[in-house]
């Protein structure tokens, strides 16, 4: 069983502005609506903020969840329309076939692996240091690539298209004349994949008072999707796309064509 809930914030509370500024405070409230403790379930989160006055949080669990204390610390207690919305997403995942179409949203992380970039964080100096003292080949000492966010938005909207068919879709040709037209993607002439970027950020936060700074470039997709593998696609569904989940990325929606901008 899995569950996408929904739950709308109140940016004016000082709870929500607690919340809001940073992911692993986010991530802390979203895991505390969770029964089951420690919590061992894969939780998927992101948060929505086009409507700055009442952005929204996005949640997917394995187990039903209750966010009663999200919303008294940094929603809408007692208002019209504040209350969160808990929905089944069984009927979304019996609805999973092969050719079927979406409109989809997602927000992710999208980065890649060097063995040797030009630029290394002082976590990724460490290792490296600590590689290079061992003896042995790079495979002998597990020397493995460290990831690399994609910067630009070209690179950003190959990194989707050179996954998808892995998480079970293809992201079909754009049937309207896009808006931009060069996206730095395929060759002049060609009809460009019907997906845009809608949002690019970079998120700066740190987990404790005075602990290192986490950095994450964000990328948030908008377009349609055509399913090429059920299994893959659930599994897409329910487990994310991409790294650090646990701040946001990786969760991919999706809603009836015509309904572009409301998947989930």
């Amino acid at each position: 069983m899995a569950y996408l809930s929904k739950i709308p914030l109140n940016p004016r509370r000082r709870g929500a502005l607690h919340v809001l500024n940073n992911p692993h405070t986010i991530h802390a409230a979203v895991l505390a609506g969770i029964a089951q403790q420690p919590v061992t379930e894969r939780v998927l989160w992101r948060l929505e903020s086009a409507n700055r006055h009442r952005p929204e949080l996005l949640v997917l669990t394995e187990s039903r969840p209750d966010f009663t204390h999200l919303v008294e610390q940094a929603g809408w207690p007692e208002a019209d329309g504040g209350e969160p919305l808990v929905r089944d997403y069984s009927p979304l995942l019996d609805r999973i076939a092969v050719g079927r179409e979406f409109a989809f949203r997602l927000t992710a992380n999208p980065v890649q692996a060097l063995r040797n970039p030009q630029k290394l964080t002082p976590e990724q100096t460490l290792v490296r240091a600590k590689q290079d003292a061992m003896e042995g080949t790079a495979a002998q000492r597990g020397v493995r690539g460290f990831r690399v966010a994609h910067r630009t938005a070209a690179h950003q909207l190959t990194w989707l298209l050179g996954r998808a068919e892995r998480d079970g879709f293809q992201i079909p040709p754009i049937t309207t004349p896009p808006a931009h037209p060069d996206l730095g993607l395929g060759d002049p002439g060609e009809p460009a994949p019907d997906v845009a970027l809608v949002a690019r950020d970079v998120l700066r936060f740190r987990k404790h008072k005075g602990g290192r700074e986490v950095v994450l470039s964000t990328a948030t997709y908008q377009g349609r999707l055509r399913v090429t593998d059920v299994d893959a696609m659930r599994n897409a569904l329910l487990g994310g796309i991409g790294p650090s989940k646990a701040y946001g990325q990786g969760l991919l929606t999706l809603a009836p064509l015509g309904q572009r901008g409301q998947s989930g």
